[in-house]
């Protein structure tokens, strides 16, 4: 692993940058984190700033970010966000599962869910759940870290006219007498 983590980073306007930076990269790359190119960083910072308002100590969600060891750069970050739903707290919704596109394909995006499973074991989590957006082979990668299809809602993503996608539901279970 390349990639160093941190959990609940101090969350500086610097950080915040970065953070729009990155999720602007990813929904230009045409990376399904909830924009479609092209999109500037001020169309992203109203979205990143809603997300941010829930992270702890504020807040009942986390921030897992990546960062390059030798470079120190933003490589990789998702949020594990609670469902604010009592019945409901014992697994964590991961979003904004990114990675910056010109480091993809050097195994940070597994790194990344690896280290959100060991988050969420630590906390005694019984599972992640995360919903991706059809037609781009994500179920596959996915599948890879152990996380399985639970559903799918056929046409429910309008990305552009014409141009529906299914809305694929995905589990990890963590139980360890289930998983």
């Amino acid at each position: 692993m390349i990639l160093s983590f941190t959990l609940d980073p101090a969350l500086t306007p610097g950080l915040r940058d970065e953070l729009v930076a990155l999720w602007t990269d990813v929904s230009n790359a045409g990376g399904a984190v909830g924009f479609v190119p092209p999109v500037t960083a001020d169309r992203v910072r109203p979205t990143a700033e809603e997300q941010f308002a829930g992270l702890c100590p504020a807040g009942p969600d986390r921030l897992l970010i990546g960062r390059e060891r030798t470079t120190g750069r933003l490589a990789a970050a998702l949020f594990l966000t609670s469902m604010r739903f009592d019945l409901m707290e014992h697994w964590r919704m991961l979003q904004r599962v990114m990675v910056h596109p010109g480091l993809q394909g050097r195994g940070y995006g597994a790194d990344l869910l690896a280290e959100a499973e060991r988050t969420a074991r630590a906390e005694g989590l019984a599972g992640l759940r995360l919903t991706l957006r059809g037609g781009h082979g994500l179920e596959a990668f996915y599948g890879r870290s152990g996380y399985r299809e639970v559903g799918r809602v056929p046409g429910a993503i309008r990305v552009g006219p014409g141009d529906d996608r299914d809305d694929v539901t995905m589990w990890l279970d963590l139980r360890p007498d289930i998983g």
